[in-house]
């Protein structure tokens, strides 16, 4: 088998925002080596839905050091909830982005990375609420998605079995946080190419080291 770089990721995941950069420059510089499956771990899936103001304290000073390590920024509009949690209607959850990745994977399997980029640029940047449907829309248009066929999928029972199937997938992965970044090397053999934040020189060093150790067991 070819081996699959597997991306753990969740699109209300800052870290994972900050990474974005990192693993759409890896996808793209390892295509011809590497398929990337992207999955979405289900990070914030409440029983019963939780305001931002849950979280915003914590978030006001986290974002600020993603920013310093990642160089990334996040946008005004996303930071107006953060810093205005008690004006903000946001009720964070998981499920629906990761239906949408589900959707997408499925037209554009090659393309997975680039969509989950676009998701969290969407929120941590545009301000986006992804529990609401109409914050795909602008995406259907970049990625010419007929819109009627996209928002039957999103609210059908297949696809939220297709999403709840990747939050257990990487419980059995064993990813405790995100992001995180695996490579299959055969059906049962795994190697941890990263656990959080990884600047990209250290990540393309590990999957050298793989893809060798991998060339060399072939060739032996």
């Amino acid at each position: 088998m070819q081996p699959l770089l597997i991306y753990c990721y969740d699109a209300y995941c800052g870290w994972c925002y900050g990474f974005s950069p990192v693993i759409k420059q890896i996808a793209e510089d390892y295509q011809s080596k590497l398929h990337t499956e992207v999955l979405s771990g289900g990070m914030v899936l409440p029983e019963e839905p939780v305001h931002i103001s849950a979280t915003a304290g914590y978030i006001q000073g986290a974002y600020k050091r993603v920013e310093e390590l990642t160089g990334i920024q996040f946008g005004k509009d996303y930071l107006w909830h953060i810093n205005n949690p008690d004006e903000s209607d946001w009720f964070p959850s998981s499920e629906k982005p990761a239906i949408a990745m589900s959707i997408f994977k499925e037209m554009y399997p090659d393309r997975q990375v680039q969509f989950a980029a676009d998701l969290q640029y969407g929120l941590h940047y545009e301000g986006r609420d992804l529990t609401d449907n109409e914050a795909y829309r602008h995406l259907l248009e970049k990625y010419k998605i007929d819109a009627d066929d996209f928002y039957d999928k999103l609210k059908s029972e297949a696809y939220k079995e297709k999403a709840y199937y990747e939050f257990q997938l990487c419980k059995q992965l064993q990813v405790t946080g995100f992001p995180q970044v695996l490579m299959q090397a055969t059906e049962n053999k795994f190697h941890l190419l990263a656990r959080g934040y990884t600047d990209y020189e250290t990540l393309q060093k590990r999957i050298d080291l793989v893809l060798h150790e991998l060339d060399s067991h072939l060739y032996n």
